[in-house]
């Protein structure tokens, strides 16, 4: 009978003497040790298991965790002698950033200054030691209050000194979701004030730091050296690319189709790798995210456990109010071609408005996306941007996106389906109502604030394209910006049942100074120009009557819309 899943737990011990299901990830230990590496950052997507694998670490150094072999008899790591050896004889600072998630920076900076404060307060007994003058004691039952700002920088450092002189070792120090702070520093705007505040603590604890065996940290994302790593020529970076530890973190195909026949679900496998499957770390393909394939062995059903609960609200912002190519590459993305992009891993996210392409950097550090392929070194030879080619992960992660689209539509979710509806059985009257409701409210959601606002009916179109991709994607094939005939089309809605109607439409903005005098003439104008530019050619090619395609011509002028068909 197989163990018991416990769903959330990231205490190692508790998981291990609980008796839960455990899949055995101990070799980092020792792949990490043998590395040599100094100060390694480790980055994943959310949900992987890094902050069980720091707690792992954790207990397996730990001088607090001294004689604690029972928590790793049986398992990889316990079966050399050398790293039995090891277990328990080392002083380990362990602080997490991951419930750092404020909206202010002063908020921010109080909390992780109570953070560093509980790190003194752990080790309070070093107050009564002999290790410690007098004013040294002073200065730390000081630091176990919350620690001035003044203090941060320069805080586990002292630290270290103190347990370096207690235990007669260096300090093993390990950061866990580092890069937490930094997502909600830029989401609220307060991201240079966090960055000049956090900049010195990573470089007093990690690179001028005389007490420090070495350094583990872990994140989502590999912030750029020049924000807050600047002086840290002692970081060893191991993204999702790299193949150290490629399967440390996450399930290998391996481990989970023999956890299925564990738990009498053997049969499930070619639908829990079309759901669950898709990462790639370094070489290694087919790895799934823990956290989706343990709720499935729980509850036996398919839906999207990890991709909803995986904290995606920057990516929401980004590609909300994204330009009109980044809606293009979405909806190709969500219709399941690949997109080849140039991709710098380093995130910058003081740039994330000026470099729209960095979304994509973000969507793969993230998890979103999974690289087919790339062409680094001839690219960084000349001086040039890596290019991926990227897809979307895996089904869970299509459903995020569609979830995502459709929430974009809010309230007027209804009136939009309505709209559809109307607009396949070519409802003029009421296709202009519905969509007029809808884009009073769309046209500013999808407006930054930052464009002129003669753009809100381009940035609308390619919100408005993902919209129908979600909800006729089933019985249709949606493309938009495709040559046919002499052009490009905005929007065209293939029938996969050939009997079916088809739909051309064309967006035009209201442009008196061309002659037209009413939203009336800018519908014929683009009507024209859909027979002009033969826009139908794509669809007879392929066997479509005519007769089946219903031609629309969508006019904006400022938040009004009118919609008319051609013949």
């Amino acid at each position: 009978m197989p163990k018991q899943i416990a769903i959330g737990i990231q205490n190692f011990e508790k998981l291990i003497k609980g008796g839960f299901y455990y899949i055995d990830k101990t070799n980092f230990i020792k792949e990490w040790w043998d590395s040599g590496d100094e100060v390694t950052l480790i980055t994943r997507p959310r949900r992987f298991g890094k902050t069980l694998n720091m707690s792992m670490v954790e207990q397996f150094f730990s001088v607090n965790y001294a004689n604690r072999g029972d928590l790793f008899e049986g398992f990889d790591i316990w079966k050399e002698e050398k790293y039995r050896q090891l277990q328990g004889t080392y002083p380990v600072i362990f602080l997490s950033f991951a419930d750092i998630k404020e909206t202010d920076f002063e908020t921010t900076s109080y909390q992780m200054r109570k953070l560093l404060s509980n790190q003194y307060e752990k080790y309070s007994f070093l107050q009564e030691s002999d290790v410690l003058s007098e004013a040294e004691k002073v200065f730390f039952k000081e630091m176990t209050f919350c620690i001035k700002r003044e203090d941060m920088a320069f805080s586990l450092k002292q630290l270290s000194d103190f347990l370096y002189r207690y235990y007669g070792k260096k300090v093993i120090i390990i950061l866990d979701e580092y890069d937490t702070p930094m997502q909600e520093a830029y989401i609220h705007g307060y991201w240079d004030q966090l960055v000049s505040f956090t900049r010195s603590l990573f470089n007093s604890t990690f690179k001028t730091n005389p007490y420090l065996e070495r350094g583990l940290m872990t994140g989502i994302t590999r912030i750029s050296k020049e924000s807050i790593f600047s002086d840290l020529n002692n970081l060893e970076i191991v993204t999702t690319t790299s193949n150290k530890y490629a399967t440390s973190f996450g399930f290998t195909e391996e481990e989970v189709f023999n956890a299925l026949d564990e738990f009498g679900l053997g049969n499930e496998k070619e639908q829990v790798k079309e759901w669950y499957d898709g990462f790639v770390f370094g070489k290694i393909k087919d790895i799934y995210n823990p956290w989706s394939i343990l709720n499935f062995l729980n509850k036996g059903q398919y839906t999207s456990y990890w991709a909803n609960t995986s904290g995606n609200g920057l990516v929401k912002k980004l590609l909300r109010e994204g330009n009109s190519e980044i809606k293009e590459q979405l909806s190709d993305l969500m219709e399941r071609k690949v997109l080849r992009v140039p991709v710098d891993e380093q995130i910058v996210y003081n740039q994330l408005d000026m470099r729209q392409d960095a979304i994509w950097s973000l969507l793969l550090a993230s998890g979103y996306l999974k690289v087919l392929r790339y062409d680094r070194l001839e690219l960084l030879q000349r001086g040039e941007r890596a290019c991926y080619d990227l897809q979307l992960t895996n089904h869970e992660v299509e459903i995020m996106f569609e979830d995502m689209v459709r929430e974009w539509f809010g309230t007027k979710n209804t009136e939009y389906n309505k709209f559809i509806k109307a607009m396949l059985h070519v409802n003029l009257k009421e296709m202009n109502i519905y969509m007029n409701e809808i884009s009073m409210d769309i046209f500013s959601y999808f407006d930054t604030g930052k464009r002129a606002s003669r753009l809100q009916p381009e940035r609308f179109y390619h919100g408005f394209v993902l919209g129908l991709i979600v909800d006729l994607a089933k019985d249709y094939v949606i493309t938009s910006n495709r040559e046919s005939g002499y052009g490009r089309y905005d929007i065209m809605i293939e029938p996969k049942n050939k009997e079916n109607r088809a739909y051309i439409i064309e967006f035009k903005i209201h442009e008196p100074d061309e002659g037209e005098e009413s939203l009336k003439d800018t519908v014929q104008s683009a009507l024209k120009q859909i027979d002009e530019m033969k826009y139908e050619a794509a669809l007879t090619a392929k066997g479509i009557a005519k007769d089946k395609i219903v031609k629309y011509g969508f006019a904006f002028e400022g938040k009004k819309v009118l919609i008319g068909a051609g013949e």
